[in-house]
Order: structure tokens, then sequence, then C-alpha cells
């Protein structure tokens, strides 16, 4: 059951959101920014329960009225999550889910909410048209644009919407989270927590998801093994781990976080430092002959890697810089 309770985190958006409530001083539009598994969505609903409930409980929704009820199952007649079929999002989608309904009196509370998952995906005239919306909503209407960027925005929509940043969770609540409500052990919460990087939705896939279990298997065996293997069979064991786009994502955040590791063991050989922990004995090794430089420009290799592959920079052009760099000597 989603709640403000229930929210790890994010103090500073949940009070702003709930002063906005108890002053009644709820602006029309909102962009909740984040990037995937911060946690818009659940804030967003968390946010559209407490307008709509029927009893809310200290600017929070009660979770059992009819409408909290209706919520949950996603059955709320107004609170619209507005969809749309292809990669971007269009300005018939804008137009028929939006602004023809927009006028129409909300059916059953004191709100009619709109929740824009993608919204970075808006084409320019998409935006435009929303834009209209946004200048002279009806009263009764709340629009919530959900964002893993703001770049792709308009200026004009920008200047428009409350502007909501979802922070980085701190670690310990994370793994705390995670022993409390996904049964982790505590081992496996440390490890979770430290590669998500303040990402709880991140955390919580991590810790569940035997694929990605065996993901991170492979991907640290390459890195260990890297040295006594020539360079196209570690492009071809690469390119088969990172089959789809949020494989490649998900093997360079464990790059990252494992030379995060050798880095930290070699500036101050301490254990406790270390995520990796049942592989201590291979860092332990490639921080002796590592140096600080070379793990430095790998740890920004792969920044350049997630900077070309947003930009849409070949796939296999991107992996093979990144792999000649963890490769140098």
């Amino acid at each position: 059951m989603t709640t403000f309770k229930s929210i790890i985190g994010q103090e500073q958006i949940l009070s702003h959101l709930q002063n906005a409530i108890a002053q009644k001083k709820v602006s029309h539009a909102y962009i909740i920014s984040g990037e995937q598994g911060a946690g818009k969505k659940t804030i967003a609903t968390a946010f559209a329960k407490a307008l709509q409930c029927e009893n809310p409980v200290d600017n929070d929704a009660c979770g059992v009225c009819k409408s909290c009820m209706q919520a949950d199952s996603g059955n709320q007649p107004d609170i619209i999550w507005v969809t749309h079929e292809k990669f971007s999002i269009g300005i018939n989608d804008i137009r028929e889910q939006i602004n023809s309904d927009i006028g129409i009196k909300p059916y059953s509370s004191s709100h009619k909410i709109y929740i824009v998952p993608d919204a970075d995906r808006m084409t320019p005239e998409a935006q435009n048209a929303l834009l209209k919306t946004i200048e002279e909503p009806p009263e009764y209407a709340v629009i919530l644009l959900l964002a893993e960027t703001t770049e792709t925005l308009l200026a004009t929509i920008l200047s428009r919407c409350i502007l909501l940043n979802i922070k980085p969770v701190k670690q310990e609540l994370i793994e705390k989270y995670l022993v409390e409500h996904c049964n982790v052990t505590p081992e496996s919460a440390k490890t979770s927590a430290g590669f998500c990087f303040g990402n709880i939705g991140k955390a919580v896939r991590y810790s569940q998801s035997e694929e990605f279990q065996e993901l991170k298997q492979q991907v640290l065996k390459l890195l260990t093994e890297m040295d006594v293997l020539d360079l196209a069979e570690v492009q071809e064991q690469f390119k088969n781990l990172t089959a789809d786009k949020l494989d490649i994502n998900d093997s360079l955040d464990l790059i990252q976080l494992w030379f995060r590791d050798v880095l930290m063991f070699k500036a101050g050989q301490d254990a406790n430092q270390v995520i990796f922990k049942e592989d201590l004995s291979k860092i332990r090794k490639q921080a002796s002959v590592f140096s600080y430089e070379k793990i430095e420009n790998v740890i920004k290799a792969v920044d350049k890697a997630r900077y070309r592959l947003k930009a849409n920079v070949n796939i296999d052009v991107t992996l093979e810089l990144l792999l000649l760099t963890i490769r140098e000597k």
C-alpha cells in the first residue's frame, strides 16, 4: 500500500507536498525528476492518493477509504495515468488523454489528477499542446510529469511547473528496507545497497533477481580474467553480456562499482569499505598492480560510455573504447 509514510528517504519532497496539501496550495503542475527506479511513480501515487483521500491522516492517505482502495487497484476514476504506444509521446496522446478530458469535472473527488510517466519523451509538439492546458487549467486539475531528465523539456514547460528532484537514498536506509520488507539477509542487503547508488528500485531488483545475480558473476569473472584473454575474446564475451540496453547499463554499473572497490582498497587497505567482499582476494590483487591513474581512468571511461549510449553512439564502438581503457597497461 503506497502512502507518504511508505516512502524511504525523499524527506524534502514529501515535506513540500504535504505542506502544499495542508495549506491548500497545491500547484496545477509538477515535474518529478529522477532516474529509473528512483521512485517517481511511487511519489506520484502517494501524492495522488493523499489528494483524493476521503479521510486523510496528517496530510497522508488513510489507505482504507473507497478512493484509496480504488487507487490501489488502479480504478480511481479521477487519477488518470497517461499511456503511449510508441517510444515518444505524441501530440495526439496529449490531446486525447489530457486536453479533451480535462474540461470534464471530477467524477467523485475534489481533484482530477493526470500522471504522465516518461514525460521527457514528449515531442515538442506534444509539449506545446500540453503547455496551453498548463497555462489555463481548471481549478481542480493537477498534472504530474515524471521524467528521468528535464533536458528534453521545453523551457516554457519547466517555468510553469514545480520541479521536484529525487535525491539518492542513504545506504543504511536502503539496507534496513531490504532486510525488513524484502526478506534479504543483512550481507545481501549491504551489497545491494552499495550497488544501487541510492536508487532503491535498483536495490530491490538487484537483491531479488536471479538473472541479475548471474550477470554480476559473469561480469566480475570477465574483469578478473581479462588479462589472460585476447581482445577479440573479451569483446565477444562482453557483447554476450550486453544483449539489450538494460544489461549494458547494469554491466556498466557493475564495472564501475568493481573498480571503485579496487580504488577504495588500494587507498585504505580496509576490507570493510569493499562491497564485493566475497571477491576480496581478487580486489587485493588488482589494487596491488593497478595505479591510481589507471583505476580513475576506467571509472571515468564508464561515465563516458554511459554518455555515448545516451547519445546513441554505436554500441560496439562504445564498448570497444571502454574495454581498451580497462586493458590498458
